[in-house]
């Protein structure tokens, strides 16, 4: 197997890039590495200080100050402290977009990504990996589903962690993050040149993660 091999996978919220990202790195033996928990950590330590996500002044002056990271079982850690749980709350994922539209954050995020992804075999999964963040991987994915699809599979995804979030309220963060995400300034979710568009709403886990694999073998890469 060749070395250095990134595998880029973005889209919008709930996409189920994640869970496809986690299988594939799995079974080609990467590393993988969930971006977005890395703005959610940022989110969450944002909370607990008592500083309004919304505030981009005071959110950003915590760059430096905190350090998000992840440990040797690959759970997101701030400031050492596992926070893998904690990030996935309703309160983190309605603020969440907002940090990760604030272009220090990104610029500071973005550089430990890269350095995490230098010299390994990575799957990294997010929303500007393919067009900013690694934008010579060898595979870009580029996975969506429909926003009713989404917001179906991310109530389930809570209630399976005890979360409580109706799917009306689901639907609403999908489609704001969706906007947020999309109209931010700097590194904004676009499908990456090179992309390959995978439509996952009416495919399985397993159909998308196979998807994904074939296209890694074609291009020679395992």
């Amino acid at each position: 197997m060749k070395t250095n091999i990134s595998i880029a996978i973005d889209g919008p919220s709930a996409s189920g890039k994640s869970t496809v990202a986690k299988l594939i790195a799995s079974e080609l033996g990467f590393l993988y590495v969930d971006t977005g928990a890395m703005y959610r950590a940022f989110t969450y330590a944002c909370l607990i200080k008592g500083i309004d996500p919304k505030d981009k002044e005071k959110s950003c002056d915590l760059i430096g100050k905190i350090n998000i990271a992840f440990n040797d079982e690959n759970k997101i850690t701030l400031d050492g402290v596992d926070v893998s749980k904690e990030i996935r709350t309703p309160e983190v994922a309605d603020n969440v977009s907002y940090i990760a539209s604030y272009t220090p954050v990104r610029k500071d995020l973005i550089r430990a990504q890269r350095e995490i992804a230098k010299g390994r075999n990575v799957v990294m999964d997010g929303r500007d990996i393919g067009s900013y963040v690694l934008p010579d991987s060898q595979v870009k994915i580029y996975q969506i589903a429909d926003a009713e699809e989404r917001a179906i599979r991310r109530h389930k995804e809570n209630l399976e962690k005890g979360l409580h979030s109706t799917y009306e309220e689901v639907l609403e963060n999908v489609k704001k993050r969706d906007y947020i995400d999309s109209h931010r300034e700097f590194s904004p979710l676009v499908e990456a040149e090179g992309s390959i568009r995978i439509d996952t709403t009416h495919m399985t886990i397993d159909e998308v993660k196979n998807a994904i694999i074939n296209i890694i073998k074609e291009k020679g890469l395992i």
